[in-house]
Order: C-alpha cells, then structure tokens, then sequence
C-alpha cells in the first residue's frame, strides 16, 4: 500500500500519489520507512474528513479533484480537516477522478433467480458500454456471506458496489451496518432496494403501489375472495404485501389471514407450487390468485390445470416482474412490468455521474405496470 505525505496544496498531493502508484507498478520498493506504514494504518477515510468538515462525501471529492464547483469558504474548511488529519486519498478518492480502476464490483444472493439474472445482465451489458469491468459475487442469503462478499469487494478496490436484490436490506437496522461501512468507502448502490445513508443510492420500483393496483383491478372485475402468494420475506415481498392489504382494504374488503400464504420452497419448483396450492384446495376457497413473482403465477396456473379449472374463469391469475415466463404459460399470464431495465439503466446511470463527481439523486421510484394477458377477466 502506498502513502504519501500532504503538501502544501491538495493538487500537488493528488500529482504526487499518481506518480507513486504508477511507480509502484515497476518497484517492490516502499515510498516510506515501515515505521511510517504502519502509523498510517489507521488512516482517515473520505467519509471520516465529510463527517469531520460538515459536508457531503461528494464535496470532499470536488475540492480533492480541484472542481470549481466548491465555494472558497468550503474548500478552505475541508482543506484544514485534511491537513489537520494527515488524509490520504485511499482508492475511493481516486476512483472519484484520479486513477479509477474502472471497474465495479456486483452482489447478487442468487444467480439463477430469473429477476436477479436478467438485473445482472442488464447492468453489466450498461457498465460495458461505459468501458467499465464487473466483478460479480453471489452472496446467498445468509448475513455473514453478505458481509465476507461486499468486504472482499470493497477491499478489492473496486470503484463502486451494486447490490442487487432488495435482500440485502434487513429490518434489523443492526444488520445494515455493514452497508453503512462500505458507504464510508465506495459509492454503494441498491436496485430496487430503500435504505437511506449517505453515499448509497437507491433505484426501485413502487412494488407497494403496483401490488395495490393489480389487487385493486381484480377486484374491480367482480372477484372479492383472493389469495396472496408469496416467498420471501424481504422488503420489497413486504411491500407487495402491504400493498395487497391496502387494496382490500380501500374497497371494504375484511382481511383473512387464510388468504395470506407464503409458499416455503424454490421459487423454481413450479410442481412443488402446484401441490402446495393444491394441499391448501381442501381447506381456502378462493376466486384469484396474486401473486409475489411470475414463477409463484405459473405454479398457480399448473394447479388450475391439474384441477381442471378453467382460467380465468374459475380462477384469475396475476404475476409479478412480467418475465418471460408469463409468455410461456396457456393462457399467456397478466404480470405486473416492474420496469427492471429501466432501473438498471438509470442504476449505472447514477453510478456514472457519481463517478464523473456530479451530484446525483440518492432514490429514484418508479412506477410499475400491469400487462394485462389472459389469465385475468
């Protein structure tokens, strides 16, 4: 690792920290006695100089790329924190202007989750157009994988992290915390996630006011006895959740947890759907099916037909992220279009201006569509 002592003005710091990076390339040779790398082991971040200066991250970055977009006043006081505190710009600092590595670094829990892989391919298909690399992890779901993966990512000096999948945010706060320390480091950005910090941005969907009008539609055509199916628990399953809830009742319809049911298998077990719809037949009656994704829709569209059930007409059927699957099925399945390569076009958008140092919006919601097919009257 490379240190280098302040100068007397931050552009001739910046000079110099090229000039020993591009020499450390050629030279196993320290810049500095080991006494001095390990004194600075404990070095400043560029979060700890904005928290220490009263500023944005993004303001910190401006006056160390010698942006005029900073009014003297302020430039002046993040001047005095820097060499007050002895900050050397570490990678996140250069990769706000100076010597980016170009390339950014992916979390996803499941690869082959459809949602989840065409999100990858979309943004990794933006970032290539705008001559940046990718490093993709699958974290799984489990907490401490998370935290080893985006670790292992920030430590590689990526440039940013995209955290695909609302999975990653917890409703235990405490569990968040390792987003929060990444921030400090690199620009984080959440698709189709809500978590409000500085230095992480978020592009999502409005899955609660998207689930509300599809829900609300299915009532609107006569149906009244409609089963929620979900999956997952994560925010934005939640959020479908409420949203359904919030339908019923705005139109005076009493909630029935019977109706509310969370199907504990593989998203990609359409058969093990299917049964499970059918164990539940002896007990819940019901007229309509929403639910939570495009793979839990056709497990309900098999059970219809295993039961001999016409549809839509003795049972309706409405999926969520209109993937390919709801062209796949007969009839083809109405899916609520939750604008995915929008979002991942607008993601590496933001990520882009961050890295241009522009100021950018720290979320950005969406509206979903419902794509009316024929598996609803």
């Amino acid at each position: 690792m490379i240190f280098i002592c302040i100068h007397s003005t931050i552009y001739i710091k910046l000079i110099v920290l090229t000039h020993l990076v591009t020499s450390s390339r050629h030279t196993n040779a320290l810049p500095y006695p080991a006494s001095k790398q390990t004194r600075k082991d404990t070095r400043m971040t560029i979060y700890d100089v904005s928290e220490k200066a009263g500023v944005s991250i993004a303001t910190v970055s401006r006056v160390l790329n010698g942006s005029s977009n900073v009014s003297a006043q302020t430039r002046q006081k993040v001047l005095a924190v820097i060499e007050a505190c002895d900050y050397t710009p570490n990678a996140f600092a250069r990769g706000l202007g100076l010597n980016s590595m170009n390339t950014i670094g992916i979390l996803c829990a499941d690869s082959s989750d459809l949602y989840l892989a065409n999100a990858i391919y979309y943004i990794e298909q933006e970032l290539r157009e705008n001559n940046y690399n990718c490093i993709l992890c699958c974290t799984g779901y489990q907490l401490e994988d998370k935290q080893k993966y985006l670790n292992l990512l920030v430590n590689k000096k990526v440039d940013s992290v995209i955290l695909v999948g609302s999975n990653f945010i917890s409703d235990n706060d405490t569990e968040n915390d390792y987003i929060r320390d990444a921030a400090k480091e690199v620009p984080v950005l959440l698709l189709n996630a809500d978590f409000d910090c500085e230095n992480v941005y978020c592009s999502l969907c409005d899955d609660f006011k998207s689930t509300m009008q599809a829900t609300t539609y299915m009532i609107e055509t006569g149906i009244r006895d409609i089963l929620y199916l979900y999956n997952s628990k994560s925010f934005s399953a939640l959020r479908k959740l409420s949203g359904y809830q919030s339908a019923l009742t705005q139109k005076g319809i009493p909630l029935r947890m019977e109706y509310i049911q969370y199907f504990p298998g593989s998203h990609a077990n359409l058969p093990a759907i299917a049964d499970f719809l059918t164990d539940l037949d002896s007990t819940v009656k019901y007229r309509a099916v929403v639910a939570a994704d495009d793979n839990l829709a056709i497990g309900a569209v098999k059970f219809a037909h295993k039961k001999g059930l016409t549809v839509p007409g003795d049972l309706s059927i409405i999926g969520y992220n209109n993937s390919i699957l709801s062209t796949c099925c007969e009839p083809e399945l109405t899916s609520v279009d939750n604008r995915l390569e929008t979002l991942c076009h607008h993601i590496v958008k933001t990520l882009i201006g961050i890295l241009n140092n522009k100021e950018m919006p720290q979320k950005v919601i969406f509206s979903g569509e419902l794509i009316k097919r024929g598996t609803t009257l």
